[in-house]
């Protein structure tokens, strides 16, 4: 491998790994009271994505768990129905 091509793949593991950061400070003050992220800060989840422990600590369970797992959870004004041990989205609802 050249040397350009593995300082570009080490470049962008590294940028990778920064996409997993916990929030700023000042934004966790923000969603430990209630108040919605910014639009620039809300990741944006699809069907079969793992929904980030950060998120569903902070989101309300809704109802019990299922037989097989499922719940749904509220977080700011969506609902994810979401399998409780694997966190993975099974569905979106937005309000």
């Amino acid at each position: 491998m050249a040397k350009n091509e593995k300082e570009h793949k080490e470049h962008k593991e590294h940028k990778a790994e920064g996409k997993h950061k916990s929030l700023p400070p000042g934004l966790q003050k923000k969603v430990a009271r209630g108040e919605p992220l910014p639009p620039g800060w809300q990741k944006k989840y699809h069907r079969g994505d793992v929904l980030d422990i950060d998120h569903y600590d902070r989101g309300t369970i809704l109802g019990p768990i299922g037989r097989d797992g499922e719940v749904t959870i509220k977080i700011d004004d969506t609902l994810f129905k979401i399998h409780d041990k694997t966190r993975k989205i099974l569905d979106i609802i937005n309000n």
